[in-house]
């Protein structure tokens, strides 16, 4: 496995992933982005032209003298091609570089019912304003996986992680809280996700015989749980270093 994930299972084993190993994208979501910022700029390209000849067409149709129409295209087509390549490539290079080093930064970590902390969903992104998120288990109301067309051609999935502090759901249009994008094994990841957080029900992080869903909780009721958890917590490390001080 390389830097970026690949592989069809996690590696290292998903045993390894609950304790908050961290891992990154797969290296086809930067080829995702390469592939998207090609096709982007050459449907401009189509556009453009398209645009272009059909203007030259129309007056063609009212002036049909085939050398004022060879004078417009060497006047203005020619121009309009170099300079629509030269600020293309300008982009496109620069895009090329920067999509790596961008996609690098990307880092998940999942943590699962360890005994020592809270179970938790790690997400950093960003290049220069850089994001840290901690999504506890307990605040998430929906999990989904994602493939839209690109993704299945390159191999890859995201995971969206819906909470009740944003509305709706994965199938109501709602906004993800935080999404864990490029991914081979998304479908695993997901699972894995949903079995911690069905452990919740019988482990001591848990204050009710069920999972919150956004039907049944307000942000309210899931803050008072996360903050229930986080005492729990405490107080088990509280334990712990009062059994070594003895």
């Amino acid at each position: 496995m390389d830097e970026y994930g690949n592989g069809r299972v996690i590696k290292p084993p998903i045993e390894a992933i609950g304790y908050g190993k961290v891992f990154r994208p797969s290296s086809a979501l930067r080829n995702k982005y390469w592939f998207i910022a090609i096709v982007s700029l050459l449907s401009i390209y189509v556009i453009t032209a398209g645009a272009f000849f059909g203007t030259f067409y129309l007056v063609y149709m009212f002036n049909s003298d085939l050398l004022q129409y060879e004078i417009w295209f060497n006047a203005f087509w020619l121009p309009v091609n170099m300079w629509f390549w030269l600020i293309g490539l300008a982009v496109l290079i620069p895009a090329f570089v920067l999509i790596p080093i961008y996609l690098n930064r990307f880092e998940y970590s999942v943590r699962g019912e360890s005994g020592e902390s809270l179970p938790e969903i790690y997400v950093r992104k960003g290049l220069v304003d850089i994001t840290e998120k901690h999504v506890p288990l307990r605040a998430i109301t929906n999990i989904a996986s994602r493939t839209g067309p690109f993704d299945r051609l390159f191999g890859i999935g995201n995971v969206e992680i819906h909470t009740a502090g944003y509305s709706g759901g994965p199938y109501e249009g709602g906004k993800p809280e935080e999404k864990i994008e490029g991914i081979v094994f998304y479908q695993e990841l997901r699972n894995f996700i949903l079995s911690e957080m069905r452990k919740l029900k019988g482990s001591s992080y848990a204050l009710t015989t069920e999972i919150l869903t956004a039907q049944d909780a307000s942000v309210e009721e899931l803050t008072l749980a996360t903050l229930q958890d986080m005492r729990e917590l405490l107080r088990r490390i509280n334990d712990k270093i009062d059994r070594g001080g003895v």
